[in-house]
């Protein structure tokens, strides 16, 4: 308890100053907001502690393991491991050498995923340059405030790094040749969590890359073949990962199969059975449930009026021009298009539990969310342009 005053103080701190080092000038404006996010975001890592605290989920099997780790498994797991091994050792410095307890642990984590939360922030500035009033409400950055966008993304687990890992790697596509640690580092680590993850990033901005329209021939030859090559020599780990024996369409449907059934099965209460549904129900379900129909608890309703809110914004955007927004949208903004379509025909074919479905969404939800944004944004100007012109 007495290094836990000493480093939570310090993680709250150094998330409130984390901004400032990716700030520019004249978004300085932004700050008062990003402290105000900051601090709900550790008001939701603490509300994950609760729920976690005493051997709930993953997030206490991560700490104690690393608790009682070995220096000769750290090694080992640090280098070669990956999923749940790598993420014991990931979390060694913090639990077994700083002595952190799991609630520190867990607001060190916090800082993590603000940090996440920082990186999707300032794309959507710098890539947005429209704000509109959405029911009298200004869509950014109160868009930024949904609760599961931070709970998700809070607490001790592969979760909130991997979100981390995705905010960092597209923020470090803005300008890739200025920021190549932050393309690097973050795919490592991806890679080691969930090497399929890195596998859907590849693929979602190689594609936007590709098809991008501004790239020579020569060009989208040598990136598709770097991409092949990369994607070849990550497979091997995904499909390991998976657990799936052969990369074909039967190897894959089986698997989809299978733990559709598996997850039906169990965590009553928020299961569901998708098997019978048609593809589009799969998508919608992986997008906006649970729903009011689904709730059971103060966690489903809070859930259920968020994904609300996703669908307002959803069936508005799709009412205007989202087609032509997308081919008029910057690199990034495709890329997490792709990369959104690309988890989605993954995971909307093969979960079948609510609250699966809500984590492995959100290292989606924020490229769903900065999209919508860019087409309010791409609606406005063409209105603009349009009075312009008379």
């Amino acid at each position: 308890m007495i290094l836990d005053c000493l480093y939570i103080p310090l993680f709250i701190f150094l998330a409130i100053q984390f901004p400032k080092l990716l700030l520019e000038t004249k978004e300085l404006i932004y700050l008062p907001v990003l402290k105000k996010l900051a601090l709900f975001h550790f008001v939701l890592g603490l509300a994950y502690f609760f729920i976690t605290n005493n051997g709930g989920g993953d997030a206490w099997q991560y700490w104690s393991g690393a608790k009682i780790m070995s220096f000769e498994n750290f090694l080992i797991d640090i280098k070669g491991g990956e999923g749940t091994a790598f993420m014991k050792a990931f979390n060694y410095i913090p639990a077994n050498v700083m002595g952190m307890s799991f609630l520190s642990n867990t607001m060190f984590y916090s800082l993590l995923g603000f940090m996440g939360i920082t990186y999707f922030f300032l794309i959507a500035a710098r890539t947005v340059p429209y704000n509109v009033m959405i029911k009298g409400y200004v869509l950014f950055p109160l868009v930024f405030f949904l609760p599961n966008l931070h709970f998700w993304s809070a607490g001790v687990g592969k979760d909130t790094t991997l979100f981390l890992c995705i905010g960092m790697f597209v923020y470090g596509l803005l300008k890739p040749f200025q920021r190549i640690p932050l393309l690097i580092i973050p795919l490592l680590i991806s890679t080691a969590i969930r090497p399929h993850i890195t596998l859907f990033l590849l693929v979602g901005f190689g594609l936007a890359y590709v098809l991008g329209g501004k790239v020579s021939p020569f060009q989208r030859f040598l990136f598709s073949a770097v991409m092949l090559g990369i994607g070849i020599a990550i497979l091997p780990s995904v499909m390991e990962y998976a657990k799936i024996e052969e990369a074909s369409a039967e190897g894959f449907d089986k698997f989809a199969a299978g733990k559709a059934a598996a997850l039906s099965k169990g965590h009553t209460g928020s299961a569901i059975d998708i098997s019978s549904y048609p593809f589009p129900f799969k998508v919608l379900t992986f997008w906006f449930r649970p729903f009011f129909f689904d709730v059971r608890n103060l966690n489903g309703l809070i859930a259920s009026v968020e994904n609300l809110i996703l669908v307002i914004l959803f069936v508005k955007a799709m009412r205007t021009n989202p087609i032509g927004a997308f081919k008029a949208a910057p690199f990034v903004v495709k890329g997490l298009v792709f990369f959104l379509i690309v988890g989605t025909l993954a995971f909307s074919q093969s979960l079948g539990n609510v609250g699966i479905m809500i984590r492995m969404r959100n290292m989606f939800l924020p490229g769903m969310i900065i999209y919508l944004m860019w087409v309010f944004s791409y609606q406005q100007y063409k209105i603009r342009n349009q009075k312009r012109f008379k």
